[in-house]
């Protein structure tokens, strides 16, 4: 049970630090510039890289409490991500985004949205999992890999 409530209690932290970030950067937006929030976004997609390395080392060396934590916070990143694609940033300063972004920008969405669904889900069903890989990779990197193959620049 104190297990349960320490994963609630950083939940609800990490959520009300998403919830002010949305809203900082709904606000923002509009002040901010078209390089800052191409490199935000940028900087928040490379972060939730990072991060998914470390979940998979902490899950699967059975460090459950460390990478549920990590997968709450990328959750949240996801759905800073769907505010970060503004009309205005379709261009320049390096961006690896392509149009197609903005022509299917619901699609965009709900994929951004979807990917922090099942990160959630993931961390509620990763210490019971069989196979932590193939539950990582279903619920953590099969998004990455669905958003990279659509709406990137090739490597």
């Amino acid at each position: 049970m104190h297990k349960l409530f320490n994963h609630i209690t950083s939940f609800i932290k990490i959520l009300l630090l998403s919830i002010f970030t949305v809203l900082l950067v709904s606000v923002s937006n509009a002040e901010q510039s078209v390089e800052d929030i191409i490199k935000g976004r940028k900087a928040l997609f490379s972060k939730n890289y990072s991060t998914a390395k470390r979940v998979q080392a902490f899950a699967s060396n059975g460090d459950f409490d460390k990478s549920i934590e990590l997968m709450l916070e990328m959750s949240e990143n996801y759905k800073v991500l769907i505010d970060l694609f503004p009309e205005n940033t379709k261009e320049g300063f390096k961006t690896e985004a392509l149009p197609i972004i903005w022509e299917e920008k619901d699609a965009f969405n709900a994929l951004m949205k979807k990917a922090s669904d099942d990160m959630v889900t993931l961390a509620s069903v990763i210490e019971d999992s069989d196979d932590i890989r193939g539950t990582l990779k279903q619920l953590m990197w099969s998004n990455c890999k669905a958003c990279h193959s659509k709406y990137r620049m090739p490597h």
